[in-house]
């Protein structure tokens, strides 16, 4: 892997990481293209650390409002942030529970280019329903049923070109929750996931004898970090005035390129 492939790739994985137009979409498309091989297992683990750096220094307050509510105070402070940060381990069960159960079939029979092309025009319809859906609720309109349910919906995104953060806005909105916090909600909810992923990865890199670039790790920290964070912050002050739009159309182009390529090749 050359510099120039890893910024690229770690650029492509900081914007559509939180971005509602699937990550997996974007990395089959160059890497069918240009022949770019796999990124390996040690710049997975810069990737998600870049990405999950990017959405606590972006969530810094709500994340800290939910540490204090949960551990110091015990819910006697900031208690609608202790409740919300129980929603959230809550919500991440269902994505854990399928993921361990169904990680053969996901690997075996789903990770394929063209689910992950149809994926990515399906989930993209969802997308433009719920662009219409009048959602004014904020954080309080989360109790356990809205939870299980974004949750459920997380669990989805399991199958590639759903897009994560796409499938949980859908139902966040769906639930009637504003815009912009089912985005911060689905932000959140991103943050045990991708830990989670980053750990496990680690774990397998530091079991492998594979030699490690540094220079493409710190490549690849910096510009998911970088991207992800300017991705977030562009995201949540944009949505309530763009709307979903123009990511479902990007998803519905992005889909029928991806069918036509596989179609010709």
């Amino acid at each position: 892997m050359t510099i120039e492939y890893a910024f690229f790739l770690a650029l492509i994985q900081g914007l559509t990481e939180f971005l509602p137009i699937s990550s997996s979409a974007h990395l089959i498309l160059p890497s069918a293209v240009f022949g770019w091989p796999n990124q390996g297992l040690a710049f997975d683990v810069a990737v998600h650390f870049g990405s999950l750096g990017a959405v606590i220094l972006s969530l810094r307050l709500e994340i800290q409002r939910i540490s204090t509510g949960m551990l110091v105070g015990m819910g006697r402070r900031y208690p609608r942030h202790a409740k919300l940060g129980w929603l959230i381990g809550l919500a991440t069960l269902p994505a854990v529970f399928v993921g361990l159960i169904a990680q053969d079939f996901i690997e075996t029979e789903l990770r394929s280019d063209m689910v992950i092309a149809w994926a990515t025009i399906g989930f993209g319809l969802l997308l433009w329903w719920a662009h219409y859906q009048k959602g004014r609720e904020g954080f309080a309109r989360i109790r356990l049923k809205e939870a299980l349910v974004i949750g459920l919906a997380q669990a989805l995104a399991l199958i590639p070109g759903t897009s994560r953060s796409g499938i949980t806005l859908t139902a966040g909105l769906w639930l009637g929750l504003s815009r912009r916090v089912a985005a911060k909600f689905s932000f959140l909810l991103s943050i045990p996931i991708i830990l989670g992923a980053a750990l496990l990865k680690t774990k397998d890199l530091l079991e492998t004898s594979d030699p490690v670039a540094w220079d493409l790790i710190a490549t690849g920290i910096v510009v998911s970090f970088t991207s992800a964070y300017l991705c977030i912050r562009l995201f949540l002050a944009l949505i309530q005035r763009v709307g979903l739009l123009p990511f479902v159309a990007y998803r519905l182009a992005l889909g029928l390129v991806l069918l036509m390529f596989l179609v010709r090749y």
